[in-house]
């Protein structure tokens, strides 16, 4: 790719960074990204990532072989714990995201991007994007949290996994966000060490608490506030 094709593309790739972030993945403006990048050429974003989704995951695309070299490390080494260690496999999650969003604006609108993605039925995700998302890492760690976690059954486990992933992107995304304003003042921040051990121990508390729903014939009424059906329909994953 010649130097100004090379040099457009990340300008690009920036631009759709921040307004993904910023106005989510389908309520982002493709002109406007385009604009922002200093691109006159009202196709430049067609010509380089073919579609919306291709833009998507060549923003993510950049943060993928950290993320998935950090779980891993951070796996062995819990891997290796005592087998009711819930709190090293947890850190295998949290650390790598605390660390991208370390690392600058990009990753912390990364970490934003994939707390929305996480949301989303895997069913409903381009392949190009889902693609992306599977060399991030997650299966084994998430393997090795359903042997360590508390003994729920499938749904329930389903769930928790579903909720824990996106709790911790995004409260390492906003943590990170509230750190970036500067000359403002925001709510007292625990160092970066203090924040990922407290995060860590909430997830490993929240993972091991044991539950079983309520049998048939004493599950609340739908006047005593049931809970909406399809829940724990979510598959957690790490993107």
């Amino acid at each position: 790719m010649p130097p100004d094709a090379s040099r457009t593309r990340e300008q690009l790739l920036d631009a759709a960074a921040r307004a993904f972030a910023d106005h989510g993945v389908a309520g982002a403006s493709m002109l406007d990204i385009t604009r922002r990048a200093g691109q006159r050429n009202r196709g430049a974003l067609h010509y380089h990532f073919g579609s919306r989704s291709g833009v998507v995951g060549a923003v993510l695309e950049r943060h993928v072989a950290f993320l998935a070299r950090r779980e891993g490390e951070l796996l062995a080494l819990a891997a290796a714990s005592s087998p009711d260690d819930v709190a090293s496999v947890v850190e295998a999650i949290v650390r790598p995201a605390a660390e991208l969003a370390a690392s600058g604006w990009r990753g912390r609108c990364a970490l934003v991007i994939l707390a929305e993605l996480v949301e989303e039925d895997p069913a409903d995700l381009d392949a190009e994007v889902r693609a992306v998302l599977d060399r991030t890492g997650g299966p084994a760690v998430y393997a090795l949290l359903a042997e360590r976690m508390a003994a729920v059954d499938d749904a329930v486990r389903i769930e928790r996994f579903a909720l824990i992933t996106g709790f911790i992107l995004r409260s390492v995304a906003d943590r990170a966000r509230i750190e970036g304003r500067r000359g403002r003042r925001g709510r007292p921040q625990l160092d970066d060490e203090a924040f990922v051990g407290n995060l860590v121990a909430m997830i490993a508390a929240a993972v091991s608490a044991p539950w079983r729903p309520p049998k048939a014939d004493q599950s609340p009424s739908p006047e005593e506030g049931s809970s909406p059906s399809g829940a724990g329909t979510r598959a957690g994953r790490r993107l």
